[in-house]
């Protein structure tokens, strides 16, 4: 089969597409012939070795995809061959086949699309756990959305606005935060145009009830500093490639709550809302409530490029390889 292929951990530049054996099934996993899988940012760091996770090379990038199922392995039950799925992975996705774990894919709700289903995988299921469970975001509350942008970060928009939250969007470019008011977003903030924390309280002079950061780096603390007594702080990755270091007076202060996201030990350790979240998520995209922002779509020969393309910053939403026609 044909796949996207790392040998050296570095730049996008180092992944090129191969020929190689097509991976062995095991109990319990299905086979997919992938049809379109996404680019996220976590993929440009785990070919870069600075992902929270090693990846030992060789290995095939790609943490999400859209396909459809070619062979089931012993112990399956649910999922049948030619089901249409979504499915999720450490890594794998930048392949023609993708072997997984039969619990680590959905059906694709009737009328969607491939690129539409592989690009709606990782993203919007961060936001929404992050949202309804971590953060416990009511109708009403005011959000601040971090990096809103990026992949992360525009879900959380479109979802903060479906769950009935009045959303800040803040972004590095006017371009970024145009697609984000076009998402539901109320207040639009460009932190290299002004000072966040000044701008955070001319829109918000009540404070923010929930801010979900994605980035970390310089845009943490004026974010944290925004919140009223008792607001949470949901911190979900680092794109900024800096790990911020917060003054534990502000959380003591303000009787804050600061909470974390790491969607394996979410799925590991709160499986029960996790199975909730995930079918009233569907559910919203069957509906055409919530669907991800496609700003590019690469051929699969084009991987490095695509992996370029987010690396450099310039993703909206999010990038999309497609695989086979």
């Amino acid at each position: 089969m044909r796949a996207a292929v790392c040998r050296t951990h570095g730049g996008p530049e180092t992944v090129r597409i191969e020929e190689i054996p097509a991976p062995g099934i095991g109990a319990g996993q299905v086979r997919v012939a992938v049809r379109a899988a996404a680019v996220n940012f976590s993929d440009v760091l785990v070919v870069a070795d600075r992902y929270q996770a090693s990846a030992p090379t060789p290995f095939v990038p790609g943490s999400e995809f859209a396909g459809v199922v070619r062979e089931v392995a012993e112990g399956v039950r649910g999922i049948g061959v030619g089901d249409r799925v979504i499915g999720t992975a450490f890594v794998g996705a930048f392949a023609e086949q993708a072997v997984v774990d039969a619990a680590a894919v959905t059906r694709i709700p009737d009328g969607v699309g491939d690129r539409v289903a592989a690009a709606f995988g990782v993203a919007h299921r961060t936001a929404y756990h992050v949202l309804r469970s971590v953060a416990r975001l009511l109708p009403g509350e005011e959000l601040v959305v971090l990096g809103a942008g990026g992949g992360v970060g525009l879900a959380a928009v479109q979802i903060g606005a479906a769950l009935g939250a009045s959303v800040t969007a803040v972004a590095s470019t006017p371009e970024k935060l145009k697609v984000a008011g076009a998402y539901g977003a109320r207040n639009l903030i460009g932190h290299r145009s002004a000072d966040l924390r000044a701008a955070l309280r001319e829109h918000l002079p009540g404070g923010a009830d929930v801010v979900v950061d994605p980035v970390g780096g310089a845009l943490s603390e004026p974010a944290l500093r925004s919140l009223r007594w008792g607001g949470r702080f949901v911190t979900v990755g680092y794109a900024s490639g800096v790990i911020p270091r917060i003054p534990l007076n502000l959380v003591l202060l303000k009787g804050m709550q600061v909470l974390g996201f790491q969607f394996r030990d979410f799925a590991a350790h709160a499986a029960e809302e996790y199975r909730r979240n995930e079918g009233e998520l569907l559910a919203l995209l069957a509906e055409r409530r919530v669907e991800p922002h496609i700003q590019a779509v690469y051929a699969f020969d084009d991987t490095a490029a695509a992996l370029q393309h987010v690396a450099d910053g310039h993703a909206i939403g999010k990038v999309v390889l497609e695989v086979a026609g």
